[in-house]
């Protein structure tokens, strides 16, 4: 991943530590809230950062990728299947 990309997600989700929102923030649907997502384009491609914020313990980061797939701006189901696996873990480990 790019620098400028570990930069722009860095101080998003200091942003989010904060108690606000980014920018670059938008909702993800079918997570049932709290859950988002970064977006970061640069020449190299388009890079994604996913995490938690209604959980008790903290902020957690789900997920990070490169979005490299061809159906537009839909995120992969592959992609989709590994932030909800790690969303079940984080709410699990947040009780």
């Amino acid at each position: 991943m790019p620098d400028e990309v570990r930069r722009v997600f860095g101080f998003a989700l200091y942003e989010v530590q904060l108690g606000g929102t980014p920018e670059i923030a938008k909702p993800m649907k079918g997570f049932g809230g709290g859950v988002f997502e970064l977006r970061a384009r640069q020449e190299s491609g388009t890079y994604r950062a996913v995490y938690a914020v209604r959980l008790k313990r903290g902020i957690y980061v789900l997920h990070v990728f490169q979005k490299k797939s061809r159906s537009g701006i839909a995120t992969p189901a592959r992609e989709v299947a590994l932030i909800e696996s790690r969303l079940r873990t984080a709410r699990l480990l947040d009780e």
